[in-house]
């Protein structure tokens, strides 16, 4: 199966959309190679927007798009919403780092906004 995600306006992820493969051909002869056939297929039956396929290995475009999460065009890759205001996003991972390091002890923590650092679960 294929995967798509519909963007807004605003790259935002909007919905994610399966076709069967043999709409869009063999999977062996790449991703790109068959991506504008799924949209083309989705525009025909969804009606007119964005798209971009999206993969649920995690082959290509960083991560699986899921509702929420934004696409990057000059990375090409879906990335996560920020999940607090003081995060900031790695150019290089393109990951939300926060601005205290998660504890290594193995024990889980949560994120507090306000106080800025991590308190144990």
């Amino acid at each position: 199966m294929a995967h798509f995600a519909k963007l807004d306006s605003n790259n935002v992820v909007v919905s994610i959309h399966i076709i069967h493969n043999s709409v869009i051909g063999d999977v062996e002869d790449g991703q790109h190679n068959n991506e504008q056939i799924g949209i083309d297929f989705l525009i025909s039956s969804k009606g007119v927007g964005w798209y971009k396929q999206t993969s649920y290995n995690n082959n290509f475009r960083k991560k699986f798009a899921a509702v929420g999460d934004t696409y990057d065009p000059t990375n090409d890759v879906f990335i996560r919403p920020q999940p607090s205001n003081s995060f900031s996003l790695n150019p290089e991972t393109l990951e939300w780092e926060p601005p205290v390091a998660y504890p290594s002890d193995g024990e889980r923590y949560s994120w507090v906004e306000q106080s800025q650092s991590w308190i144990g679960d």
